[in-house]
This record gives structure tokens, sequence and C-alpha cells, in this order.
């Protein structure tokens, strides 16, 4: 439908409007007297109405629709008034339209509907305008205001056909001004149709003058836009331009974009966490910029992302702890064999968060060799208390920021890996393992080490702000719990962040259940046989843990029984049985010979010769001090991969048996006229630790003396030079060694009686204990002087070399030593230092 145009055509003055008229249902316009316009016919009602208005006087009555998607619309759905009208020109169209050229006569009002079909044909009452109740002076200043907002509108950018305005210029009526303008405005059909049912002409041309003050506040509104728009806008920037001013466009209307979607979630988001107000004021500020970015720049996605991150941590959620006691011993002890010392902790801290609902969380430390179950005993941890867990290897880390994250400058940057894991975790109170944290290295790049100390302190970490956030978030709620195969590597002050809980090798008995109860049936159901397959008697599993492996935890343990299901499994898989019963006896039919052979003990007492305990990373062990003298001039020689502290302790062995030797017996020219060999089989096993002190005294006594040392009694304790027994550390695996030695006495320091407390009873069944203060409480026990002149015929006691794989550390009374471990040769790899 194309603009009309009003012409000052007169309709002809002989022509009378009849009372009755085919009525033509328009939609979308509104017809005024005086208007000449095309208009398109399709609906064959409409059509019928123009035919029968060309058969008689070309007259049709025009009114306008109420709804525009009503295509066969009832009477009620037509206004009442409309504009009586004569068609000028008909056109058919090949598409069965009819385009007619019709000019509008004068205002009518509907008195009533005569027929429905096929086409609407009503009875019309003429409407006469009335004359204007104003004076002509009213008349004349409405009238120019009109044509003044005309020129307004014009100016502010609304589109009027130039012979419209001249039109509009040249009248002088009120009535037709204010039909022509609100016939040209492009108005919505409802505010059209109010104009046109305006009878009185002056009253007319002032709600013309109200619709107009409308628009020139829209088009006003519109211009100071596009302005604010282009102020912001760069010239290379037009797509931006168009943005910004469809977004104040927006705005304006009430509506919202994807984008202010986005915005309004972030906000619903930020107020269901319950942010600290810090954090709160901070992420409102980023979210306003956000706001008032380009979508498209990059520094846009870095500030979503950064939102993103803040709205995705858990600020105030927590997860409920399970604070029953016997349920929560009860998955500890279906997850893990004895640790009665870390179970014990984590039921004290249960009680302890029972009676007071907010405590700091605590900071634990595992220290113990590779396989004992540091890391699985994290996980049984949370799922005793409830919690979510979640670990991250500190092994090989040495850049600060993995801790503590990158600064948003940096491109790509993320938060660290405590973040990180609070995300993952998603509450703000999960067990969080650090694994490895004795491995962490440093560079150029920081120590992340220096990093974790305030990740680890309690008094610090309510408040630890990572680079990347830039705002504190709080890690009192949260249990760390950290592992570590030594305590040395550690920084000082971290470790004195953390409560350190020791978690020893196992011990045969130790493996041999933790072999049973979870070893052996996981091993059944990964490889599909049941019990009625295989069945390994506990003698056989025990001769596995002596003689199959050599190690502090039960990872090997558990390949050499996964060796023996493999093997089972392709028997049943082959068809060659069903029953497999493992035994001693053929054991080693499916795992071969013994790697390992335990130590020949002595067959009797012999002069130079003493038994001693030492501690290894896979479990307590004996060794067989050798010393011999030879004629020379009173050196000391000494073999078998020993450390610093072993020679040491050697020196000052020998030094308190030459201030003894009056009470021994001892020639003092031996000293200077015969050198002195100390040597500590296995020769390819480095060594080390002060423990061994008073056992070379005592084989360097021996020699000396020609007093044989009792071949069924061991002994361990470290040596000063007046003679004193100083406490060792390992005493538990010590006792097990001698125990599996089969020797019946023990010489311990004094000292250590206390720590017998910590002893199972069943290790100590058997063996007596002598306690030792001075090095003449172990010589009156340890040498046979009633039989000083006897010498032990045939030949000496040769111990056969050891074989031991793993490199441990000395265990002493006091701070253990971490000793470096050097391999000698590649069919005897590196095995644990004695002490």
């Amino acid at each position: 439908m194309s603009d009309s145009i009003e012409q000052d055509l007169q309709p002809p003055q002989n022509v009378e409007i009849p009372d009755q008229l085919p009525l033509l249902p328009v939609r979308d316009i509104v017809v005024f007297p005086y208007m000449v316009l095309p208009l398109f016919v399709g609906r064959e009602m409409s059509i019928k109405a123009i035919e029968a208005a060309l058969a008689g006087n070309r007259m049709i009555f025009l009114s306008t629709q109420k709804a525009l998607d009503v295509e066969n619309p009832s009477p009620e759905d037509i206004h009442a008034i409309g504009t009586v009208g004569i068609i000028m020109r008909m056109l058919k169209l090949p598409d069965e339209r009819i385009k007619i050229l019709v000019q509008g006569l004068s205002k009518a009002k509907i008195a009533g509907y005569i027929q429905t079909e096929p086409y609407y044909s009503v009875r019309i009452d003429k409407l006469t305008e009335h004359k204007p109740a104003s004076t002509a002076l009213e008349t004349e200043a409405a009238m120019r205001t009109v044509k003044e907002q005309i020129e307004r509108i014009v100016s502010l950018g609304k589109v009027l056909i130039p012979d419209v305005m001249i039109v509009i210029e040249n009248l002088e009526d009120p009535g037709r001004l204010a039909d022509m303008v609100a016939s040209n405005l492009g108005l919505k059909v409802e505010v059209t149709q109010a104009v046109l049912e305006i009878i009185d002409p002056i009253k007319r041309l002032r709600q013309v003058s109200e619709i107009l003050g409308k628009e020139i506040e829209v088009l006003s509104m519109q211009q100071k836009i596009q302005a604010q728009a282009k102020g912001e806008m760069d010239k290379t920037q037009r797509e931006y331009f168009l943005r910004e001013q469809l977004k104040a466009i927006q705005k304006e209307l009430g509506e919202l974009d994807e984008r202010a979607e986005e915005i309004t979630e972030f906000r619903k988001r930020i107020v269901e966490l319950k942010m600290p107000e810090k954090v709160l004021k901070e992420t409102e500020k980023q979210l306003k910029r956000l706001e008032k970015m380009h979508p498209d720049t990059a520094e846009s996605a870095t500030v979503r992302t950064y939102i993103e991150w803040i709205v995705e941590l858990p600020w105030s959620k927590k997860s409920k702890d399970n604070l029953d006691l016997k349920a929560a011993a009860k998955v500890l002890n279906e997850d893990h064999y004895d640790l009665e010392k870390v179970k014990e902790r984590i039921l004290e801290y249960l009680a302890v968060r029972k009676l007071k609902d907010k405590m700091k969380g605590p900071i634990l430390c595992f220290v113990g060799p590779p396989g004992v179950g540091k890391t699985s005993l994290g996980k049984s941890i949370a799922r005793a208390l409830g919690r979510e867990f979640v670990r991250i290897s500190l092994g090989g880390v040495r850049d600060e920021a993995e801790i503590r994250g990158h600064r948003r400058t940096y491109v790509g940057a993320l938060p660290g890996r405590i973040i990180q894991g609070m995300k993952q975790a998603g509450t703000n109170n999960p067990v969080f393992m650090l694994d490895e944290v004795d491995k962490v290295g440093m560079d150029f790049r920081g120590d992340p080490s220096a990093a974790l100390l305030e990740v680890l302190d309690p008094e610090q970490n309510n408040s630890f702000t990572d680079h990347y956030l830039g705002v504190p978030f709080d890690l009192t709620g949260v249990m760390f719990i950290t592992t570590a195969n030594l305590i040395d590597p550690i920084l000082p002050a971290l470790r004195d962040r953390m409560e350190v809980i020791g978690i020893p090798g196992y011990t045969e008995e130790e493996k041999l259940g933790i072999a049973q109860k979870y070893l052996i049936p996981r091993q059944l159901n990964e490889h599909g046989i049941t019990e009625k397959h295989v069945r390994i008697a506990e003698p056989a599993v025990r001769q596995i843990i002596a003689n199959y492996t050599r190690e502090a935890g039960v990872r090997n343990l558990e390949r050499e029984i996964a060796n023996v299901m493999r093997k089972v499994a392709k028997k049943v898989a082959e068809g060659k049985g069903v029953g497999f019963p493992v035994n001693p006896a053929n054991l080693h039919k499916y795992l071969g010979v013994p790697k390992f052979v335990p130590e020949e003990e002595l067959k009797m007492d012999e002069i130079g010769v003493a038994t001693g305990l030492a501690w290894t990373e896979s479990g307590g062990d004996v060794l067989y001090i050798e010393a011999t003298a030879m004629k020379g001039k009173g050196q000391l020689t000494l073999t078998g991969q020993l450390g610093d502290v072993m020679k040491e302790s050697a020196q000052a062995a020998l030094s308190y048996v030459r201030s003894r030797e009056r009470t021994l017996g001892i020639n003092p020219d031996v000293f200077t006229t015969q050198d002195l060999h100390i040597h500590v089989p296995a020769g390819a096993i480095p060594k080390d630790g002060p423990s061994a002190g008073i056992t070379m005294a005592i084989a360097i006594a021996s020699t000396l003396s020609q007093i044989p040392v009792r071949r069924d009694l061991a002994m361990t304790g470290e040596i000063t030079l007046r003679g004193r027994v100083l406490p060792i550390g390992g005493l538990k695996e010590k006792l097990l060694a001698a125990k599996r030695a089969k020797l019946t006495t023990v010489i311990l320091p004094k000292r250590n009686k206390k720590d017998l407390d910590e002893i199972p009873k069943h290790i100590l069944k058997g063996i007596h204990l002598v306690f030792a203060d001075t090095m003449d409480d172990v010589m009156k026990v340890a040498l046979r002087r009633g039989s000083k002149s006897t010498r032990p015929t045939g030949k000496p006691h040769t111990p056969q070399p050891h074989s031991k794989k793993h490199a441990t550390r000395t265990k002493t009374g006091r701070a253990a030593r971490s000793l470096p471990v050097h391999a000698t040769s590649t069919a005897t790899p590196p095995s644990p230092h004695y002490s």
C-alpha cells in the first residue's frame, strides 16, 4: 500500500451519498475524507462488495478492522465510524486480486447492517463537521502550532513527501489540516482511528498537536541516542556504532538482549552465592565494566572469564560432616589395615568437630615410604567424613604460579591449583590432598613451597589470595592432607606448619593381613576368577612377602599376587581344571625362583663377629659386623659402603675400646703393631647411621680381647666416647628382624624402654630384652668371658651377601638424616642404609 497524497479534488457537487452502501473492511490504514489512495483487495467478500459498488454509483463505505489478523471480520470486529469513498479506477491483477483507486468523500457512521452475505451492506448516517466553537484567533494559533510542529519533525529526521508539505502549508481548514497530518505521520491504526472519530475540527487539531508533541519527544530521544553513540564511536567501528545504538534503543524500550540476559544471570548467581563483602564489591565492579564493554573485544572475554570463575566458586556452600564416630571408624577400618595412629587422629578431629561447630581444619602430613597407602588413606578419610575429595600432585612443580595462579594481565591466565581444586570440589570444606609435597622444585619462576606457606597455615589461610582472583578466599574449612616420602627435603617453615604423622613400612604380619583382606580379593575380582579357582595358603603368602618382595609398602606384593592370578586365569581359560591351590611347595612354579634369600644364622659363638639390627624402608634387617686384626701400624680400615656417620661411629667405638684396654685385658701394644679392619656386608649396599655403634664396639673388643660374642644375641644403640648408650629409632622393625632371625636376646638402649608401649605384644613374645645404659652393661651380656681362650675351629663365618633393593634412611631417637644412595653395581641395586 503506497503513501496517500491528498489531491485538491472536490467531490462532484451533484453526487448525493445514499443511505445504504456496500462495506469494504480495510486493514492497516484509516481512510480520511479528501484522501486519494490505492487499495489492494483480495478477500472474496471484499471483491463482491466492490463489484456491487461498481454496478451502482461506484460509492463504497470504507471502515477499518479492529484486529489486523482477522481474515473474515464480523460486525463486532469493524469500527463503526469510517469514510464514504468513490472508486475512481479498478484494475484486475493476475493473482485474482483487484487494485482500486478510491477517493474519500465524507465521514459516516454505520447505523446498522442490512446484509452480511455475500458481502456486507450497511446503512449509514453521514457525519457533518461542526463549526469551530473557538475564535478565529484561537483557530489560527492551533493551525500555526501544528504546522510548526510538522517543520520540527522534519528537521529531526522524519521523512515526509515534499508535495505533502506544500499542501499542509497551504491548507486553511483546521479539520482538513488535522486529517492531512494524521494520515501522513504513519501512526498506529488505533491512534489514527481516534483522530477520525473526533467530529469537532478544533478538538481534532488539538489531538493531532498532542500526537505531534509525543512524536517530537521520541525523535529528540532518538537523535540524542544517535549523538551519544556517535560520540563513543571510532571511524573504523561502524558495527560498534550500530550495536551501541541498538543497545540504547532497547534500554529505552525496556527490552533485553542475550548480553543483558547474561548480565542478569550473573547478578542472580552473585546474590545466591552470599559472597563476602570485599568479593561482592569487586565482582560488581567487574560486572559493571562488562556491561559497558563491546562484546567482541578481548578485554570483554577476559572480564567474562573472571566473573565466571568468581560465580563458580563455593563461597558459602558446605557439605555436612558425618559426625557418627562409630560409622567413621567402620569406614576407616574397611579401607585400611592397621594405621591406628592415623585413624585415631581422624576420630579425634570428628569428636572435636561434634562438640564445636566452627573449627579450623587440621593440616596433616603423612610421611612414609612408597606403597604404604598414604594417598588412598586421604580418599578413605573423605569418605568417612562425608566430604568431597580433591587431590593434586605437586611432584615436579617448579612454578609458584601453579599454587597462586597467574595475574589477569597475562594471556591465558588461570587461577592456581588450590582455587581450581575448590571449584572442582564444589564445597568450601573438602578433604584436599597435596601429594608428593617433598618433591616440589624451585627455579627462576619462584618457589612453590614458599607459596604453600600461606595455604597450609590455619592462621593465614582464612584470606588466601590467588593472583588471578585478586580477592581473599577462606580455606579454614578445608582439611589439608599432604604426603611425602621423606621429611627432610620439605622447607623447614612449611614443615613447621604441618602435623607430621609417620606411616612406617608394613611388617610381615601387617602385609599378611593386607594381602588376605584387600589384595587377594581385589586381584580375584580383576582377573575374573573366584576362590573356587585358586586358593593361596597363608604360608605361601608369607613366602611371597619374605622371598619375592623387599619393600616398605605392598605394591610389589600385589604385583606378585597378580602374577599368580594371571597364570591361574590362563589355566582356567585353557580348560585345564578348576581348583588350583597355591602353597610353599608349588609357589616357584608360579613366581619362579625366590628373589631374596634370608640371612644365614650363626652356628656358633665367634670372635670378631657381632650381630646388629638395622632399619630399612622395607622393614628391619639383621647384619653381621665383622672385625679382624692383622700385623700393621695401628690403622683402621672400614669397608662395606659406610656413610660418614657410620664411619665416625666406628672411630668412636675404637676409641672407647682403647680406653677400656685394662678391663678387657688387651695388650696396649696391639694398637700400634696391628691394623684393624671392620667390614659390614653386603658391600654393594650403602649403609649409614649411628645406631650400629655398640655393635662395632663389641666386634672390636671381641677381636682384640679374643672373647667370642654370643650368636643368639643382637644389639642396637649409639655409642659415645664415654661409653654411654644413646637411643635409636625404628624399634618395631628391628625387633621383628630379630624375631625372624630366631634371636632370643636383644640389647636395647635404656632410654628406648618407653617406646615398648607402642610395640604389639605378639612381637615381644619369645624375646628377652636387655636395656643397657653404658657399654659395660652391653659387654656383660654380649661377650662370653668364660670362653676367652676358646677359639672356634673350622672356617670363620662369612655371612651371605644381602640383595636388598630399597634405599632408606637412618632411624635414631634424634632427627633422622637423609643420605644419598649410590648404585654400586647393576646386579645389586641401591639398598637400605643400616643404622
